[in-house]
């Protein structure tokens, strides 16, 4: 993991009505030497190749302007605060000069919810950039959504980012999609610095907060900060590393006045700061063996912060001290590590599109090199060249045109064919760099548009919204020829639908929310099949022979294709073809026609027709072979199963439990927090409709709940038979 920028590697900070927590990591040797050392390394050349042309001056001006540059996004669970913060931070570096509602009662909404639909709904629905100066420092933010249901927003912003702040309700504490967020951020091996917000609200307890932290994220934690008060009787902060007390004056907070700890506090901060240096200890030789020799332990020793954007310029890596790697698609996708530097040949990744104004907006992340506005730039991914007619930098919905961006930079260029995930190169180089993690989409809606005059605007949003957002997709249902829309949930597609109706001017009819069926194979079954057809002229002929069976659990992949013939029973020229139509039957199943899975097909021999054989007998010999064996594989449906996190008072818990086993949901887990119980659960996503309105009714609106995609399990077979006969009705009507 990319280590942080001086000793701990992960933060968990605070500014105004906010608590600061630390969390570093536990299993790295001397963090600040490896990051150091690993720096240098990737450095080395292209500093070298500077030098060699006495470009001493060149290579001080961009070591000292990427040292000063941090990556950042703002990730939590919904109705955390990501984006109240992210305008205090905007307010507190000179961004903005005023501090707006984020649900817009104030007729502005918060900075980086630009669009009407944000504003209204109080929700974050696309990641926004911006950036700002602080001490001297350049911060470039994202900020992302917090509903589960617009979690691609948060993965790519993830993918590009050097460090980030995750946002925890004092509160709510660790909710679900706090441990999704913690989890991305993992998988992206993203330093981060968590957030606790909130702590003038009735009910905060950071304790807790700090508690589940450790528990439910595995963190390391210890407090930096602790504060003066809770709830009503907040007055300010104490900075266990300064040992000072910080208050926060003015009409919004922005003057930061120190003073001595308070004296009824003095014993309660010293415990906690003892607990602060065993932890960081853990991480930083020097400080191990001064706090085990009982050596006064400084600030300095310590890596002092005061609000939340010192946390991030002092602990969160600078664009040199993250290591990224590309792969060479001239030498079979080798890794390569990118130097990081400006002196290096571009490599861009682009990793979100948007329509602009001027048309496609992409966003880069520079991983290596320069861009320049008029610059000729490669895309690896197609090999075509294209020219940089424009380049911005983003402050949410506004832009500011510059004439060049070097590595560490995020910015955005106009007039780019791309799809996200594509490597831009300056041609010297061919490199891609890793793509990111796409959910599959768990929800389909029917819909289409009222006036036959709008199809053409209504396939121009569907079209745009697709190449913006890799979890939506469009499809046609071949039986009823509707058009069909898929995503992570209900409220992600209403969002669309109500995104064609504002941005296009297109009503739309929607159909019945429909759930993403699987099927798949529980046994072994053989196929023997010859496909013969003799109609004057050249005929067709191709048979196949092998067997079908279910992919072990531990697969990556959901589909296999195994050619186990020996010898020319089948030419080779024709196996491609043959691979074709397996993967095309398994598009649609026996059983309600959605997609099989989990499956590998085993081609073992068959038989071929000097004149008569081609590759589209063989292709429906495959079709005609699957379909023959699928039944006696013993076929079963899965349905998609959704992690469920309720919070309810406790008076109602019989109530909502009970409808919840109604429901045929499992409960794994049951908690309580103060007068209320968390229930998590897991229940299938095709009795989870609706289930906003049941809850409020059974806890008089008090009740709330998250829902994320867990994974695809067998049906009963009660609920098999009742699908089957559902296709089989729908069929017959059509």
């Amino acid at each position: 993991m990319a280590m942080a920028r001086r000793s701990a590697s992960h933060l968990l900070s605070s500014f105004r009505p906010f608590s600061l927590l630390l969390q570093p990591l536990a299993d790295a040797p001397s963090p600040a030497a490896a990051a150091a050392a690993a720096s240098a390394r990737r450095a080395m050349s292209s500093a070298s190749a500077l030098r060699a042309r006495g470009d001493d001056k060149e290579l001080a001006r961009w070591r000292e302007s990427m040292d000063r540059m941090r990556n950042i996004g703002i990730s939590a669970h919904i109705d955390s605060g990501k984006t109240t913060l992210t305008e205090r931070v905007l307010y507190y570096t000179g961004r903005i000069h005023e501090i707006h509602e984020v649900r817009g009662r104030d007729g502005v909404g918060a900075k980086m919810d630009s669009m009407d639909l944000e504003r209204e709904k109080g929700i974050t629905i696309q990641s926004a950039a911006t950036y700002c100066t602080w001490n001297g420092y350049q911060i470039n933010i994202i900020d992302t959504p917090g509903h589960v249901d617009f979690t691609v927003e948060v993965e790519r912003a993830l993918r590009v980012l050097d460090g980030a702040i995750l946002v925890l309700c004092s509160v709510g504490g660790v909710q679900s999609q706090s441990i999704t967020v913690d989890r991305q951020m993992k998988r992206y091996e993203i330093p981060r610095v968590a957030f606790i917000n909130k702590l003038d609200r009735m009910g905060a307890d950071p304790w807790k907060v700090l508690n589940q932290a450790r528990a439910k994220l595995r963190h390391q934690s210890a407090a930096v900060q602790v504060p003066i008060g809770l709830e009503e009787e907040f007055e300010g902060l104490v900075d266990l590393v300064e040992l000072k007390a910080l208050k926060f004056e003015g009409g919004s907070g922005q003057e930061v006045v120190t003073s001595d700890v308070p004296s009824n506090m003095q014993d309660f901060v010293m415990d906690k700061r003892r607990e602060l240096i065993e932890v960081v200890s853990e991480v930083d030789d020097q400080l191990a063996e001064a706090f085990l020799n009982d050596e006064p332990i400084t600030a300095n020793e310590l890596k002092g912060v005061q609000p939340l954007l010192n946390g991030v310029l002092d602990y969160l890596p600078c664009p040199l001290e993250v290591e990224n790697i590309a792969l060479d698609q001239n030498k079979s996708e080798e890794k390569v590590s990118l130097s990081g530097t400006p002196a290096g040949p571009l490599v861009a990744l682009a990793f979100k599109l948007e329509e602009g104004r001027f048309g496609q907006l992409t966003y880069l992340r520079i991983y290596e090199g320069v861009i320049r506005k008029g610059d000729f730039i490669q895309n690896v991914n197609t090999g075509k060249k294209i020219k940089v007619p424009r380049l911005v930098r983003m402050h949410s919905n506004e832009m500011e045109d510059i004439q060049e961006a070097h590595a560490g930079q995020i910015v955005a260029v106009f007039g780019v064919d791309c799809s996200s995930g594509d490597t831009f190169t300056d041609g010297s180089v061919k490199y891609t760099m890793t793509s990111m993690h796409v959910a599959e989409p768990v929800m389909s809606l029917a819909v289409n548009p009222i006036s036959k005059d709008s199809g053409g605007q209504f396939s121009k949003a569907l079209n745009r919204f697709q190449r913006e957002d890799p979890t939506f997709r469009v499809g046609l249902d071949p039986e009823s020829g509707q058009t069909i829309i898929s995503g992570m949930g209900e409220l992600h597609l209403d969002i669309y639908v109500e995104r064609i109706r504002r941005e296009y001017k297109v009503d739309a009819k929607v159909g019945k929310p429909r759930v993403n069926f699987r099927e798949s194979i529980t046994q072994r079954a053989e196929f023997d099949y010859l496909h013969k057809k003799q109609s004057g002229g050249q005929g067709q002929y191709g048979r196949v022979c092998g067997y079908i069976e279910p992919l072990p659990s531990d697969a990556e992949g959901k589909f296999e294709f195994d050619n186990m013939i020996i010898g020319q029973a089948i030419p080779s020229n024709f196996i491609p073809a043959i691979e074709k139509g397996f993967k095309e039957a398994c598009n649609s199943g026996s059983l309600i026609g959605h997609p099989v899975e989990n499956i590998r097909i085993t081609l073992t021999d068959g038989a071929s027709h000097q004149v008569d054989s081609s590759e589209l007998a063989f292709k429906l010999a495959a079709i005609y072979a699957f379909r023959q064996c699928y039944t006696a594989a013993k076929p079963v449906i899965l349905e998609p199963v959704m992690k469920v996190e309720l919070k309810f008072p406790t008076e109602f818990q019989g109530t909502v439990t009970g409808d919840i086993n109604k429901r045929k949901g499992i409960i794994v887990g049951n908690d309580q927090e103060g007068d209320d119980t968390v229930v998590v659960c897991h229940v299938p996503l095709n009795n989870m409709f609706g289930y906003s309105t049941a809850l409020r009714s059974m806890t008089q609106g008090k009740g709330e709940f998250t829902m994320e995609y867990m994974e695809h399990n067998t049906v009963s077979q009660d609920v098999q038979m009742q699908l089957v006969n559902a296709h089989k009705a729908t069929k017959s009507t059509d």
